[in-house]
Parts: C-alpha cells; structure tokens; sequence
C-alpha cells in the first residue's frame, strides 16, 4: 500500500468530494455478543479429537500439515460437513468467485443442518459483495460480521480506497488472521484465503502455501481468540454497515442464484503428496491420522490496530511471539516468508543466530517475478545482500520451475508464487501461521500463528521438501566472487550451474515502478 504524504491524502480527498463526497459509515448499533458452544461433546468432532486425546496425553493436541491446495480445501469443507453444533470462521479474504461461493454455500447449508454459523471477514477486500454477505446472512444460523469496515461500499477497491481516504487508518490496518473452526474440536489454520489462486484454480499464477489441522486443547485457545475478534468494537455485523438492506426473503434468493455458480468440489487424488489420504475419508472412517504434540496459540488482539505507535503494537504481538522462539534457536532456522522486509529488529535477531556461521539460518522467499507484492519485494532487497554476507542461506521461488517440481501440487501452465509463512527452528518446533516477516505483520495489522513442539511434524516438513537443496526448484543466492553484488543460480538441463547478476526474467517494468515508487513506499507500509 503505498505510502501517502500529508498533501496526497488531503488532494485525494478533495478528490474524493468533488467526485461524490467522501463516505460515512451508518450509526454504530451494538451487536449481540455471543461466545464458542463448550457442550459439544457429543459432536462427532468431539469424539474423534478425544480419541486422539486418549491415545496421547491430555495436554497435548492432534496436528496434520496440510501442504497440497486441493486437500487443503477438503479439510475445510470436511469440517463444515461434519459440524453438528457450530462453525467460527475468520478470514482476510473469501472471493466470490467458484471457489468461494461453494465455501459459502457450504456454509449456508450446515446451518440449514442446525449449526450455528459465526462468519467474521475482513472488510477491504469485500467491494461488490454486500448483497450476498446480506444474504447469507438473511439465512436463520447465521452470522456475518466485518472487521474494520470501510466508510465506502463502493464495488472497486480504488473507488473504495478513494472514498475512505478521510479515514486512513480504516483502510491501513487489516485482520489478516485465517481460522475455521468446527464444534469447538477441530480447525484449520494458516496461510490460505478463500479465493481461487490458493487452491490451483488460477489459469495464471497459483500459491505454494501451508495450512495446518489441528484437534484437541489448542483449539479452544482458537475459539477464546474467535469470540475475542467477534465480541469487539472493532466489528460489525454487516447489515450495519450497508445502508439499505434488502427484505431478508429478496436477499436469501439473492443469495441462493449466487451460490448455484460455485463448484460442485475439487478432484482429489486417493493421496496427497505426502501420501495420505484426505481429511474427509478418514473423518468418514471416525478417525484422524494425527500427529500429538504440546502447542502454543498465538493472536494478536483486535485491539492491536488501534494502539498509537509501533512499540505498543509490537509488544506482545505474534510477531514478538515468533520472534522470540526464533532467537531461541540453538542449532538452526529455517524461514519460509513470501513478504520478508526484516528491518533493523530481524537483522539483528539474524545476526546473533548465524554467529559468524553460514548456514544456520535458512530462508525461503519470492523472487521479483514471483512475488504478487513488487513493493515488499523492493523493500527484501534492501537487506539481502547484507544477509549474505552475514552467513544467510537465501532460496527464492523461481515462478517458472518451482510449480513444475511436482513436490507442491500440479500447477499446470501457472507460475508458482509462495505465499505460506512458516519457520522451523532446531528441527524440533514448527511455527506456522498467518504472519509475514515484515513490519506490516508486526505492527499495522493482526495475525495468528502455532508454535508446535513436535520433531514428527518437523519430519513430515522435512520430507516435504527433501531433496529440494541442489533440485531445480529455487534459484539459489549467493555473492559474487568480489562480494560486490547478488547473483542467481538456477541448472540447466546437464544440472551445471547457470549463473544470473541480475533478478532472473528480466522484469524491467517491475523494476522501473519499483524505482519510481520507493521513494514515496516508507518501510512501515511494507
């Protein structure tokens, strides 16, 4: 988001007004506070975690990674088709695209079932959705709410961004958190909106990304952060933001001619890449293959978005959590972070991790013609070759070679972009999550993420990617012979180096914005 000076904002208001007036949010009416369901032991999802929780220690909660797109989804909508008393689900963005219409419609029909459904959403990316946000929820069971909601309604995000300009701070800070969770027993964390590109549905680019199920005591941490964002002042249900509501009859109809464009499913091979079977064949078995392990829930509080400067929203944030564990690392860290702008902090937590030692921290982000953030990626490069020279070993996606690995989904004629944010420290403990490693995370917007103490999901990880070090996956980064400059290595057919002093592809139009639009970018928008 780029950053704007004083006399931009106050023109772009005038702007704004000339063009129809900036908008105004209605009254603020309270919302009926309401809380997770805790008397679901009778639930099916219940049973299941318990019976995982036996087969453990009562202290400890299931976990399963879940690295491939299609069987991401079905654990979500296995969730919501196995839920018998409730669903909380939190979301940064739900497209109404096929995708997320079908997610949608899920929803609508496990409240049909009597389940009560809690939709929170955040609201910048919800320009021409009001009608069907409405009616879903005209429908009984059922919820909707927006974090932050912006004064404009207007369908385009520029018309949006144009008309709240007089309210920047609505528009700066975001709940970028992700969770699903289903009879206060299971639920689905991590990197992944609901929108076509996170699920292999793009023509064009699609993401490698990482979510995580889990079962047990963790989730009821996940349900105390739900109600926590739910109950807050800084939500509101969405027939309180849209002005002129339709009849609830008009607009379940509208709702329901909507939701018959969504899919009907995705295809899903017998196993994954890791080869297991889906979450929803083992669910219809009565059972989870899991891994049991103690874990910490980390969530910022919704209140972070309003705190006056970027120490105070810093402490006790995810990000301080995150870091914390990273500085912890006794023999190693791996960072995976499609947004990585470390800033003088990171740097300096780098800096005491490596010792003097290459190798120690390992990091993978996106290369220039991966990222879908050319800005953030400017603001990377700042530190990249001081992270070199420090001992940094850098793998940055390359949006060409990456997908056709195989080891991340079948991305077919797309280009691969990442965008899961995970870290694995002294291969022991996983976290993983929603945040970025950059000050946008860190200090403007809210976060979730899970810090699991288990060298068995960390196998797992480790499997995942094995053998990716030297394969034709990632360009590899390193200092030229002079240390004066980065270069870029990638194989050729022979598996003989080729070598890159300069980003790889070309991309000199992304490389002449970014240029021309660093000066006016401070590293607290990245």
């Amino acid at each position: 988001m780029p950053k704007l000076s004083g006399s931009r904002i106050a023109l772009s208001c005038l702007a704004a007004v000339w063009l129809g007036g900036c908008a105004t949010l209605p009254a603020m009416v309270p919302a009926a506070a309401s809380h997770a369901l805790t008397d679901v032991s009778g639930t099916r999802l219940a049973r299941v975690s318990a019976a995982g929780e036996a087969a453990g220690q009562p202290d400890m909660s299931g976990f399963r990674l879940l690295p491939e797109a299609e069987f991401a989804f079905d654990a979500r909508i296995a969730l919501i088709r196995q839920a018998q008393a409730s669903l909380d689900v939190q979301y940064y963005q739900i497209h109404s695209d096929e995708l997320g219409l079908l997610f949608l419609r899920e929803l609508r029909d496990a409240a049909a079932r009597g389940v009560r459904v809690r939709l929170l959403i955040d609201d910048l990316y919800t320009g021409g959705q009001d009608d069907l946000l409405l009616g879903l929820a005209a429908h009984p069971g059922v919820e909707v709410r927006l974090f932050n909601p912006l004064p404009s309604r207007a369908a385009s995000l520029s018309a949006r961004f144009l008309f709240s300009l007089h309210e920047f701070g609505r528009i700066n800070h975001r709940m970028h958190n992700k969770l699903l969770v289903a009879d206060n027993s299971c639920a689905v964390t991590g990197g992944r909106n609901i929108a076509g590109e996170y699920f292999m549905r793009s023509s064009a680019a699609n993401f490698i990304d990482m979510d995580v199920l889990s079962c047990g005591p963790v989730v009821r941490e996940m349900s105390k952060g739900f109600d926590r964002y739910w109950n807050s002042e800084q939500v509101r249900p969405v027939g309180n933001v849209v002005a002129r509501a339709p009849a609830p009859d008009a607009a379940r109809r509208h709702f329901d001619e909507a939701a018959r464009a969504g899919l009907t499913g995705l295809p899903l091979r017998p196993r994954d890449v890791m080869e297991r079977s889906s979450v929803s064949q083992q669910l219809e078995a009565g059972t989870l293959a899991l891994r049991w392990a103690p874990a910490q829930f980390y969530v910022d509080e919704p209140g972070k978005i309003a705190r006056g400067n970027d120490a105070a929203a810093f402490s006790g944030s995810v990000t301080e959590g995150a870091l914390r564990a990273l500085d912890s690392a006794r023999r190693g860290v791996t960072i995976v972070s499609p947004y990585f702008v470390p800033g003088e902090r990171g740097m300096a937590m780098m800096r005491r991790a490596t010792g003097g030692q290459p190798g120690r921290i390992f990091l993978v982000t996106n290369s220039l013609g991966a990222t879908d953030e050319p800005l953030v990626y400017g603001g990377y490069t700042r530190y990249r070759a001081e992270m070199l020279r420090i001992g940094v070993t850098i793998r940055e996606i390359a949006p060409g070679i990456t997908g056709k690995s195989g080891q991340f989904g079948n991305f077919g004629s797309s280009i691969s972009r990442l965008h899961a944010k995970l870290a694995v420290i002294d291969d022991r403990r996983l976290f993983i999550g929603s945040m970025n490693m950059d000050h946008r995370s860190a200090t403007v917007n809210t976060e979730a993420g899970l810090l699991i103490d288990s060298p068995e999901l960390v196998a797992d990880y480790n499997t995942l990617i094995g053998g990716t070090s030297r394969a034709n996956v990632a360009y590899r980064l390193r200092l030229s012979p002079d240390r004066g400059h980065v270069q870029w290595l990638e194989l050729d057919a022979d598996g003989n180096d080729i070598v890159h002093d300069d980003e790889p592809g070309g991309y000199f139009w992304l490389r002449f914005k970014n240029w021309l639009m660093s000066p006016w970018v401070g590293e607290e928008l990245l």
